[in-house]
């Protein structure tokens, strides 16, 4: 299942020229040193959005908190099947996440 999530993810992340994927264990993006999104061990994808973004993510997922080595990552929302399934919306969702990140102060 982690590998067909980080294909998917890769895939996504491939197509936006504002960031690329990082990491080799614990694959993430990050914009103005700070991180947006990560693929955790158990394969789950997790967003980071505003909070604006995450009401409205909540609305249309059902927002729940996204967990990475035991921890709940605050800001984070876990990416379910289903938007797993539409790159596009996928991709509109990174792309909030990078500009939430650029919206705040650099790192």
């Amino acid at each position: 299942m982690r590998e067909e999530v980080l294909k998917i993810y890769d895939e996504v992340v491939s197509k936006n020229p504002n960031f690329e994927r990082k990491g080799k264990t614990m694959p993430y993006t990050s914009a103005n040193g700070h991180m947006f999104s990560l693929l955790n061990k158990a394969g789950e994808l997790g967003i980071r959005l505003s909070k604006e973004d995450t009401a409205e993510f909540d609305t249309a997922y059902g927002a729940q908190s996204f967990h990475s080595y035991g921890a709940t990552m605050r800001g984070y929302v876990l990416i379910p099947e289903a938007l797993l399934e539409n790159q596009k919306e996928l991709g509109n969702y990174l792309q909030k996440g990078y500009d939430y990140v650029m919206s705040l102060p650099p790192k």
